[in-house]
């Protein structure tokens, strides 16, 4: 299973409630992007970027979403979710997921976020610290 995850280097295990389903038996489609969240912030957890924001009021703000259904989940089932990186950019990046049924050892469903810094303080777009790009670059085998 954990092959189907190959390459990204954050994975996040979310059991599927039951709650989590909607009228047709399956998980409703706006709970992916839930699932996307949790993973997101287990990203930002290893890379530092939370501790930073209460130093720096500079922060993440997610500006675009999306999001691939492949097949239906139901519970119950336990979701692995894969995050990465894969855009750099001084003030933005690009993170990618995959998600994976281990009931079933398929990839359900898959997502990605346009993520932007922004500065709280000043309500300006920022750039991302030199220290959270050597760590991105570094987990993400990046040069």
């Amino acid at each position: 299973m954990t092959t189907l995850l190959d390459g990204f280097p954050v994975i996040t295990e979310i059991p599927v409630a039951w709650g989590d389903m909607d009228a047709l038996q399956h998980v409703n489609n706006v709970m992916y992007f839930r699932y996307f969240e949790t993973a997101r912030i287990d990203y930002f957890k290893r890379i530092n970027l939370m501790e930073n924001i209460a130093i720096t009021q500079v922060g993440p703000i997610v500006s675009e979403t999306s999001c691939r259904y492949k097949m239906p989940v139901t519970f119950p089932d336990t979701l692995l979710v894969g995050s990465k990186i894969t855009d750099l950019q001084s003030d933005r990046f690009t993170m990618k997921y995959q998600v994976v049924s281990k009931k079933y050892n398929k990839v359900t469903t898959l997502g990605s976020a346009t993520v932007v810094m922004f500065d709280f303080k000043s309500n300006q777009k920022a750039s991302l610290t030199p220290e959270v790009l050597a760590i991105i670059q570094q987990l993400e085998n990046l040069k």
